[in-house]
C-alpha cells in the first residue's frame, strides 16, 4: 500500500477546506460573547455594582475614543445567561439526525447548508436584537440548528476519505479551524466592538461565511469516487486503504452501537471535556473583566491566548498521533487512551490553580492558557475515536456523543452563572473545582472502558455471524 503524497492532494484540500469552514462556524458561534459586553447597558448587569474590589484596577491603556453608536438593551445577567445559552438547544436537535442523514445522503451539502444557514442567521443577529430578546434567542437557537449538522456531517465524510493512519493527521486539521477561529474571532470581535458599532461584528462574520459557501460546494465531493480532479493513484489508495473497514449494510445497527461500552467511553469523555471547554469559552470574558478587572481590549487578545495554544496543541498533536501508530507500532486505543488522559488530567489541575493565585493576573492567564492547550490533546484522543471503533458509524456515533457533549453547554454556563452572582473569587473557586473534578472522572472512566478496534457490529458481515 503506497502512500501518496500529501501535498495538493484532494484528501488534504477537502482537510484544508474544512478548517475554514470550521474556523467560520466558532467565529459565528463567540462573536455573541464578545459582542454582548457592549449589547448591554452598563448599569443593568447587577454586577457592576458589586463588582468584587479583590483585585485593583489596572488599565494603563490610553482611552481611544471608542464608537458607542450601538444600540443599547436593558438585559439582566440570567436573560444574557438564556441568550448565550440558546445556541445550544437549536445545537443538540440536530446532532443524531445529522449524523444519520450524512451516512445516507453523504456529508457534503449537509455540512455546506448548515455553515450557510448559520451564516444567514448571523446577518439576521442584529435586527433581531431589535426585534426583541424572544427574537434574538429564537435566531441563535435556529443558528444551533445549523451547526448542529457539521460535525457529524464532517465524521461521516472523512470516514470514506480518510485512510486509518492519516485519521488523526486529516481530522485534526479540520476541526483546529474551530479552535483558530475562536483566536480570531475573540480579539478581532472587541475590535470590531471597539472601532465601529457592535452590528459589524455579525455582519462581517456573516458575509465571510456566505463566501465560503460557494467555495465548499464548487471544490469538494463526498466521497474519492466523485470527485473531479483526484488523481486514480489517490483515488486507489484511499479506498484500498479502508476496504476492509466500511459496512456495506443499509440499516443502522442501532441496538449494539447503544449497547457499545468503547461508544459510552467517548460519551463520558467528551461530556467531561465540553464542561470544561464550554464553561470557559463563555464566561472566561466575564472572569477576566469581573474579577482580573482588565479592559475589553486587553480581554480580546488574552481571552484568545487559550485558544491559540490549543489549535497549536491539536495540529501537533495530530501530527504526534499517527507517528506514534505508524513508526513506532504503538496501540490505537494506547495512543487514543494516553492523548485523552493528558489532554483532560492536565487542564483539571491548572484550572484548579488559576483560582488560587489572587490577582496575579499574569499567571492566572498563563495557567488557564496551559489548561485550554493541554485540551487539544483530546482532538487525537477520543475525539476522533469515533472512526477507530466504527468507521461507517462515524457521522451517527458523532451525533450522538455530541448530543451529550451539548448538555454541559446548556447547563455549565447557567450553573457557573448562577455560584457567581456576588462575583467573589471564592465563588469562581467553585465553578473551577466543579469543572476539573467532572474531567478527572471523564478520563479515568475513557482510560477504564475505551476501544481503538473496530467493532464486529461495524462491519458489514456482523449480521451473518449472529445467526
Amino acid at each position: 500500500l503506497v502512500s501518496v503524497p500529501a501535498c495538493c492532494s484532494a484528501r488534504y484540500n477537502l482537510a484544508l477546506l474544512a478548517f475554514f469552514g470550521f474556523f467560520l462556524l466558532y467565529a459565528l458561534r463567540v462573536n455573541l460573547s464578545v459582542a454582548l459586553v457592549d449589547m448591554v447597558e452598563p448599569n443593568t448587569s447587577i454586577a457592576k455594582n458589586t463588582t468584587s474590589n479583590v483585585c485593583p484596577e489596572h488599565s494603563s491603556t490610553i482611552n481611544v475614543p471608542r464608537n458607542t453608536t450601538g444600540e443599547k438593551y436593558s438585559w439582566d445577567a440570567d436573560t444574557q445567561g438564556w441568550i448565550l445559552g440558546s445556541f445550544f438547544y437549536g445545537y443538540i436537535i440536530t446532532q443524531i439526525p445529522g449524523g444519520y442523514l450524512a451516512s445516507k445522503t453523504g456529508g457534503k451539502l449537509l455540512l455546506g447548508f448548515g455553515i450557510f444557514g448559520t451564516s444567514v442567521f448571523t446577518l439576521l443577529t442584529p435586527l433581531a436584537a431589535n426585534l426583541g430578546v424572544g427574537y434574538l434567542i429564537a435566531v441563535r437557537a435556529l443558528e444551533g440548528l445549523g451547526e448542529g449538522v457539521t460535525f457529524p456531517a464532517m465524521h461521516s465524510m472523512w470516514s470514506s476519505w480518510a485512510p486509518p493512519l492519516e485519521r488523526s493527521k486529516l481530522l485534526s486539521i479540520s476541526y483546529a479551524g474551530a479552535q483558530l477561529g475562536t483566536v480570531v474571532s475573540l480579539p478581532l470581535s472587541g475590535l470590531i466592538c471597539y472601532y465601529m458599532n457592535w452590528v459589524y461584528v455579525f455582519y462581517i462574520f456573516g458575509a465571510l461565511g456566505v463566501l465560503w459557501f460557494f467555495f465548499w460546494m464548487w471544490l469538494v465531493s463526498d466521497t474519492p469516487e466523485t470527485h473531479r480532479s483526484i488523481s486514480h493513484s489517490e483515488r486507489e489508495y484511499i479506498l484500498s486503504s479502508l476496504k476492509d473497514q466500511l459496512s456495506t449494510q443499509k440499516s443502522v445497527p442501532w441496538r449494539p452501537i447503544l449497547e457499545s461500552l468503547p461508544l459510552w467511553a467517548i460519551v463520558v469523555a467528551q461530556f467531561s471535556y465540553n464542561w470544561t471547554f464550554y464553561t470557559l469559552l463563555t464566561l472566561l470574558p466575564t472572569y477576566m473583566k469581573e474579577i482580573l478587572r482588565f479592559d475589553a481590549q486587553e480581554n480580546g487578545f488574552l481571552s484568545a491566548l487559550p485558544y491559540f495554544g490549543c489549535w497549536l496543541c491539536i495540529i501537533l498533536s495530530g501530527q504526534i498521533a499517527d507517528y506514534l501508530r505508524e513508526k513506532q507500532n504503538l496501540s490505537t486505543v494506547c495512543v487514543r487512551k494516553c492523548f485523552t488522559l493528558i489532554g483532560m488530567i492536565g487542564p483539571a489541575v491548572f484550572l484548579v490553580a488559576a483560582g488560587f493565585i489572587g490577582c496575579n493576573y499574569a499567571l492566572a492567564v498563563a495557567f488557564v492558557t496551559i489548561s485550554t492547550t493541554l485540551g487539544g490533546f483530546c482532538t487525537s484522543g477520543y475525539s476522533i475515536n469515533h472512526l477507530d471503533i466504527a468507521p461507517s458509524y462515524a457521522g451517527i456515533l458523532l451525533g450522538i456523543t455530541n448530543s451529550f457533549g451539548t448538555i454541559p453547554g446548556m447547563v455549565g454556563p447557567v450553573i457557573a452563572k448562577n455560584l457567581t452572582h456576588n462575583n467573589t473569587v471564592e465563588e469562581w473557586q467553585t465553578v473551577f473545582y466543579i469543572a476539573a473534578s467532572i474531567n478527572l472522572f471523564g478520563a479515568i472512566f475513557f482510560a477504564l472502558f475505551a476501544s481503538g478496534e473496530v467493532q464486529d457490529w461495524a462491519v458489514s458481515g456482523y449480521h451473518l455471524h449472529r445467526n
